[in-house]
């Protein structure tokens, strides 16, 4: 018997204060970026989910757009520590998931989505929620679509 959970992104705004403090702070040195490394750009922000349960298979994603926009969600495949390490352009994770709301678009119908790539990512991160107990994303709106426009959370099938 199995049976559905549902997890919500949250927002880390500690986390996302701490990288928006990172680009402030080379900029003021005047300095640039590691090698390879990944800066927040001012219109993305760090979302997390925390996995109570571990065995997890991808069910399906639930996206809802106040507005017309465009929202891409990117995964990070390793745990970083902001205060220590800086996040790595090879920590991010293929495919990403993009959610948009089309102008003309009935407010009641679906969000769209690139399918295969969003269940294809939703499957990836099941299979990281083996390994962790959490997970952090970038979250870039565009087109429209802020924070405060969006709900999004991500269904899970858990085997009992």
């Amino acid at each position: 018997m199995s049976s559905e959970f549902e997890l919500p992104f949250r927002s880390d705004t500690q986390l996302t204060e701490v990288m928006r403090l990172r680009v402030q702070s080379l900029q003021q040195r005047g300095l640039k970026r590691q090698d390879g490394e990944r800066l927040l750009q001012p219109n993305e922000a760090v979302y997390r989910l925390d996995f109570s349960k571990q065995s997890l298979r991808f069910s399906h994603w639930t996206v809802q757009l106040a507005q017309t926009g465009r929202l891409t969600i990117t995964a990070t495949s390793q745990l970083w520590t902001p205060d220590l390490t800086n996040l790595m352009t090879r920590q991010l994770l293929e495919p990403v998931g993009t959610f948009w709301r089309a102008p003309g678009d009935a407010r009641d119908a679906p969000v769209n989505c690139h399918e295969a790539d969003a269940h294809e990512f939703g499957e990836r991160i099941a299979e990281m929620a083996k390994v962790r107990k959490v997970m952090y994303f970038l979250f870039a709106f565009s087109e429209g679509c802020s924070p405060e426009t969006v709900d999004c959370s991500i269904t899970f099938t858990v085997d009992s």
